[in-house]
C-alpha cells in the first residue's frame, strides 16, 4: 500500500462557527491537513485556538443553533462525513471514530454502572449479546490497567479516582476497535504521575491496534511524548505543521517559538523563570478571516505586510514542513 492509499482522514478548508448572543465566533478558519492510518498527530495551541472545535467538527458534533460547520470537507476513508445523515454518523461515532474528553466525570453517566455503559456501547456497534459484551468489557478494563474487571463492572463512576475514570473512558473509546481515536485534553486534569502512566498506556494501545490518534493538548511537552507530527493552531488557523522533533528543535513560526519558550524549565540551582506570551489572543468575534495575520499584534517580527493579509500555510521543505508566516526565514536565522 503506497502512502497515498494509506490516507485515513483528509480535512479540506474546514470552517466552523459558534453562535453566541454577541455574534459569530470564528472558531475554525479554513484549515486543511491529512492523517494516515496508524499515525499519531498532535494538535497544540492556547485555549480558544480552535483545537477542540475542529475535533468536534470531524464528528459533526457542532450543530445549530449553537454553532455550524459552514464550509469544507471531512473525508474519512474518502467519504465526506459532513454530507452524512445523523443516522449514518451514529454508525461511525464510537465504532469507526471514537473520542475521549477531558472531564471523565461529565462524560460518564453517574446513574449507571460502568459495566452498563461499556456493554451498551459494545452491543450497539458490534451486535454482541449480553454475555459476549460483558466478557469483552472485562477484557477491556484489564487491558487499560483496571484489575479485577468483573467486580469493577458493578461500580459507579464516582467510586473511581480521576485516573481510573479516564482509563474507563479509554476502554469505552477502544471497545469497538476504532480506526481513529481523538483525545481532547485527555490527561490535562490528572497529576503528572498518572498523566505519564496514561500516555505510556496509550502508546501501547496505539501500537497493538494500529489506531490513528489525534491528540489535542495545550502542552507541547505532552505532545512530544506521544505524537510523531503536530499541528500548531492559533485563532482557528494551523500556523505550523511538521514532525514534532523538528518543530521542537527549530520552530519557524513566531507563535510556536514563544509557545515553546513559555514552558517552565527548572534551571541549575532550582530556580526557574516563567516566560509568558506577550499581549492577548485575538477576539474571535471581531477578527476578519484573511484580513491580517492574527498573531501580528503579539509578534515582534510583524511588519506592515502582516497587517494587510494573513499568510497562507505553505510547504517549505521536502520533509512535510509547513508554516504560515511571511518572515519564517528571518525567524529561522534568529538567535534568541
Amino acid at each position: 500500500m503506497n502512502k497515498k492509499d494509506n490516507k485515513l482522514l483528509e480535512i479540506k478548508n474546514l470552517v466552523t462557527r459558534y453562535y453566541i448572543p454577541e455574534g459569530s465566533v470564528k472558531a475554525v478558519n479554513g484549515i486543511s491537513y491529512s492523517l494516515n492510518r496508524g499515525e499519531v498527530l498532535g494538535v497544540v495551541g492556547e485555549s480558544g485556538s480552535g483545537k477542540s472545535a475542529h475535533a468536534l467538527s470531524i464528528l459533526k458534533l457542532i450543530q445549530k443553533p449553537f454553532g455550524e460547520i459552514i464550509e469544507g470537507q471531512v473525508l474519512f476513508e474518502k467519504s465526506n462525513l459532513l454530507e452524512l445523515s445523523t443516522r449514518e454518523m451514529n454508525k461511525i461515532r464510537g465504532k469507526e471514530i471514537a473520542m475521549i474528553f477531558q472531564d471523565s466525570m461529565t462524560s460518564l453517566n453517574p446513574v449507571f454502572t460502568i459495566g452498563f455503559q461499556l456493554t451498551e456501547t459494545i452491543m450497539q456497534h458490534l451486535s454482541f449479546n449480553k454475555k459476549q459484551a460483558k466478557e469483552r468489557a472485562i477484557a477491556l478494563l484489564e487491558e487499560v490497567g483496571i484489575p479485577d474487571g468483573e467486580a469493577q463492572l458493578h461500580r459507579y463512576p464516582h467510586q473511581f479516582s480521576g485516573g481510573m475514570r479516564q482509563r474507563i473512558m479509554i476502554a469505552m473509546a477502544i471497545s469497538c476497535n476504532p480506526k481513529l481515536l481523538i483525545a481532547d485534553e485527555a490527561t490535562t486534569a490528572l497529576d503528572v504521575t498518572i498523566q505519564a502512566q496514561i500516555i505510556d498506556m496509550m502508546k501501547g494501545l496505539q501500537v497493538r491496534r494500529n489506531m490513528a490518534i489525534i491528540w489535542i493538548s495545550h502542552d507541547l511537552g505532552v505532545i512530544s511524548e506521544i505524537a510523531k507530527n503536530v499541528n500548531v493552531m492559533y485563532a482557528g488557523y494551523i500556523v505550523e505543521r511538521g514532525m514534532v522533533k523538528d518543530i521542537l528543535n527549530e520552530p519557524y513560526h513566531p507563535y510556536t517559538r514563544v509557545l515553546l519558550r513559555s514552558i517552565p524549565r527548572i534551571k541549575k540551582g532550582g530556580e526557574s523563570k516563567l516566560i509568558s506570551i506577550p499581549g492577548s489572543p485575538p477576539d474571535l468575534l471581531k477578527i476578519i478571516p484573511g484580513a491580517k495575520c492574527p498573531f501580528s499584534s503579539r509578534c515582534k517580527y510583524a511588519t506592515s505586510l502582516c497587517l494587510e493579509k494573513n499568510p497562507e500555510l505553505e510547504k517549505i521543505d521536502e520533509e512535510e514542513r509547513y508554516v504560515a508566516c511571511f518572515h519564517w526565514k528571518k525567524i529561522r536565522s534568529a538567535c534568541d
